[in-house]
């Protein structure tokens, strides 16, 4: 399974992951909203080099001349809600594929949140097309033990089995990118890290992470 981990390679991930992070800069929902769609266009054209094309002939308004265009049948799919944005991203350029939704959520089972490690994820909606021999781009900027993302990915397959799968996350734990390179199939997925964190907290949040994507994205949650 092929790993990319764009912070191993300077670039304009780098600047926008590090506003993502900064607590000087979050408090701006619209600038965190739009890094996150950022990072998710720099992964779309990267992905873009790993499809497959085909030659068209174009008229122009002086002669006829070739062009490509994509020939890979794409499914985006992200994970409600912070997923939204990055999923953008995606969509921004890969603006003909069908695409895919799936609500996944932690719940605990102490209802006073008093023990944060005790909860379950949990998938309570999913709307999708056939993803029967597509292309599967999973996206979902929090990667922290990876259990949201395979159980969606679960979730997904009772729409059919991908020829390809790309894992895209912003940010991602060490201990994630391990137990999804375990479960996922080797041999046709590939992970796209914006930066990969060396651990996750008691309360399973990312360190050193950026707190919690979907509320900075969009508002606290009551």
């Amino acid at each position: 399974m092929k790993v990319i981990n764009f912070a191993e390679t300077p670039s304009l991930v780098s600047q926008y992951m590090s506003e993502l992070r900064d607590v000087d800069i979050q408090g701006d929902m619209l600038r965190f909203r739009r890094n996150l769609e950022r990072i998710g266009e720099i992964m779309a054209y990267e992905i873009s080099k790993t499809l497959s094309y085909r030659e068209r002939e174009v008229q122009t308004p002086l002669e006829k001349t070739t062009g490509l265009e994509l020939d890979t049948p794409l499914v985006l799919a992200t994970i409600f809600r912070a997923g939204v944005p990055f999923h953008q991203g995606f969509l921004n350029y890969f603006d003909h594929a069908e695409n895919a939704f799936v609500s996944a959520y932690r719940r605990y089972k102490e209802k006073t949140y008093k023990d944060h490690d005790d909860f379950e994820v949990c998938i309570e909606y999913l709307a999708s097309p056939s993803i029967e021999g597509k292309t599967l781009i999973l996206a979902d900027p929090m990667l922290a033990t990876g259990s949201s993302m395979e159980l969606s990915y679960r979730a997904l397959l009772t729409k059919g089995t991908p020829a390809h799968i790309h894992v895209a996350s912003v940010i991602a734990s060490q201990q994630a990118v391990d137990f999804i390179t375990s479960r996922f199939p080797a041999e046709k997925t590939t992970l796209w890290m914006g930066a990969i964190d060396p651990r996750i907290n008691s309360h399973s949040y990312i360190l050193p992470g950026l707190g919690d994507a979907g509320d900075l994205a969009y508002g606290t949650k009551d």
